[in-house]
């Protein structure tokens, strides 16, 4: 492989694992800790194998008791280097044969492999210059619990994976089911061998063979190379040697191992979540049958579910009973400014409604301003979660189940400091109770002088009658068109302060509507502002977190 071609693979590799990582801490609380915690063993895998030699290919033999795996370790390694038997596993610890032993102590040390041999040049096969390093390792049945956790924590490091089988049970469900079909991904990097082929009638070797292509087909290793051999006889030793040297030749082996790793927990990360990675398959059942849960793309926060959760929080936090108060607050006012001032001392008796909910002050600080208005009961608390649950469901649509919980969750979590929060905007919102209408002073003093006019009127009457109850010379009073002044007087002071009076009412209603309105509008943006903060923000972060975990996935698994 060229340097070109290395450094490209490398930096590869390096993104899909800084993406896996990404992934993985992007899933933190919303998946199980046990799935992080595996992708989390396969990048410390990754980190530590990528520290060690790189110019070492590790090879491991695996198989069954009895599949014949020390002697065709043997036979490929072109000596006696592990114990066989007939009868009896004789292999109860690793046991490495190494072409290269010049920087391999480090590698084998991770591994924990103490038994080592060095072994001696093959001819086309392996010399000191191959860098090679074949492990014989205990029968993956074994009866000793300690071999067959040495088996399950090498499945997990070497490079390039050789299952031995033989033609009594290459078909054993414990392979296929606990080793090979969890391994789907790493076909690159896995050979089989039906070892022992010299048992068989002639005839019956390619049946044979084809039945266990059939076989691992169905644990989606198709194109994996299948290869009959004899450690016996000597029978495909040859074959088994050939692909053995490519991969060792070509250096590949390890980052292909490690981009099968990868693969595997970008998609036991998906399988988690419910979405697909690219069809990966994991247990013999591939990612994308979990799909059906959700597409990966959560609707999110839109235009409509805002404005409705927000009206929802206003009707729930009364505040159409403070915009109907900031109308009658309105009316009371102008009443008091503009009405009759024969009669408006009386609405000086009826209370301000914003007062009363607490929503007049003046020079209060916003932060503690607190209204009035009824404490939220049964009703009220039930409409605010259905609104709140609603919002959140709407939000999470299209999201796989573990991140649609998650993101319903992040719409409650702010549910208990909702109320407080909503009030204290109510309180802090200007409703414009303190502003005066220009119109007020204009009203205001027609009609003082029309009272005025009426007064001054009676006065001139009362003047006139006392000089004739005093018999005295009265003096001719001017007329209007045949009235008397004073009297035109009187009628046009009264007259004018009752039109006043009514016009003032049709004036007063539609200028209490356009304030009411104002404040209507005013108050659903705080209240919307509230629930942006502690009900959309976290559930946009949820959703986003969401968008970030699903590319960086893409990105770990290749795509």
């Amino acid at each position: 492989m060229s340097r070109v071609g290395a450094a490209r693979e490398t930096s590869q590799l390096d993104r899909r694992l800084e993406a896996l990582n990404s992934a993985r801490e992007l899933a933190s609380g919303a998946l199980p800790e046990e799935t992080l915690d595996s992708v989390l063993q396969v990048l410390d895998r990754a980190g530590s194998r990528r520290s060690l030699s790189g110019d070492h290919t590790v090879v491991g033999f695996f198989g069954a008791t009895g599949s014949g795996k020390s002697s065709l370790f043997n036979a490929v390694s072109g000596e006696e280097i592990a114990t066989a038997a007939v009868r009896r596993p004789t292999t109860t610890e690793p046991l490495a044969g190494i072409w290269g032993v010049q920087g391999s102590d480090a590698l084998l040390d991770w591994l924990e492999v103490r038994k080592r041999h060095a072994a001696g040049p093959v001819k086309g096969f392996a010399d000191d210059d191959t860098g090679l390093i074949l492990l014989d390792l205990p029968d993956f049945d074994s009866t000793r619990a300690a071999n067959r956790e040495i088996v399950q924590r090498m499945v997990g490091l070497v490079d390039v994976l050789v299952w031995v089988l033989d033609p009594q049970k290459y078909a054993d469900a414990a392979v296929h089911n606990d080793f090979l079909a969890p391994l789907s991904s790493h076909g690159a990097v896995t050979i089989v061998v039906l070892n022992q082929i010299d048992r068989l009638p002639e005839h019956e070797v390619r049946p044979v063979l084809e039945s266990l292509k059939d076989i691992l087909a169905r644990d989606g290793l198709g194109k994996i190379q299948v290869l009959a051999a004899s450690a016996a006889l000597g029978t495909g030793v040859d074959k088994v040697r050939a692909v053995i040297r490519q991969a060792a030749v070509q250096r590949q082996a390890m980052s292909q191992r490690l981009a099968a790793d990868i693969t595997q927990a970008a998609a036991r990360l998906a399988e988690a979540s419910g979405l697909s990675a690219g069809g990966t398959k994991t247990g013999g059942r591939t990612a994308a049958d979990t799909n059906a849960a959700g597409s990966g793309t959560a609707a999110g926060a839109t235009a409509a579910s805002r404005a409705r959760l927000a009206g929802e929080l206003a009707v729930a936090a009364n505040v159409p009973l403070v915009v109907d108060a900031v109308a009658r607050s309105y009316r009371l006012e102008a009443t008091r400014r503009t009405g009759w001032p024969v009669t408006r001392w009386l609405a000086r008796f009826r209370p301000d409604p914003l007062r009363r909910l607490n929503l007049r002050r003046e020079g209060a600080k916003p932060e503690l301003n607190r209204t009035s208005l009824p404490p939220a009961g049964a009703p009220e608390r039930a409409r605010t979660d259905a609104a709140v649950r609603e919002f959140g469901e709407a939000a999470s649509a299209g999201a796989p189940g573990p991140w649609r919980a998650a993101i319903r969750s992040a719409a409650r979590e702010g549910s208990d400091r909702l109320p407080d929060a909503v009030d204290q905007a109510i309180a802090s919102t200007d409703l414009s109770a303190g502003r005066k209408s220009w119109w007020w002073g204009l009203f205001n003093t027609v009609q003082w002088l029309a009272l005025v006019t009426a007064l001054a009127g009676f006065a001139w009457l009362g003047v006139l009658a006392a000089l004739a109850y005093l018999q005295l010379p009265v003096p001719e009073v001017p007329r209007v068109q045949g009235w008397p002044v004073p009297t035109v007087m009187i009628a046009g002071g009264v007259l004018l302060g009752i039109v006043l009076a009514i016009a003032a009412r049709f004036i007063v209603g539609a200028a209490a509507a356009s304030r009411s309105a104002v404040a209507r509008k005013r108050l659903k943006a705080a209240v919307a502002d509230v629930a942006e903060r502690l009900v959309v923000a976290p559930v946009e972060r949820e959703v986003s977190r969401l968008a970030k975990f699903t590319a960086a996935l893409k990105a770990a698994a290749g795509r």
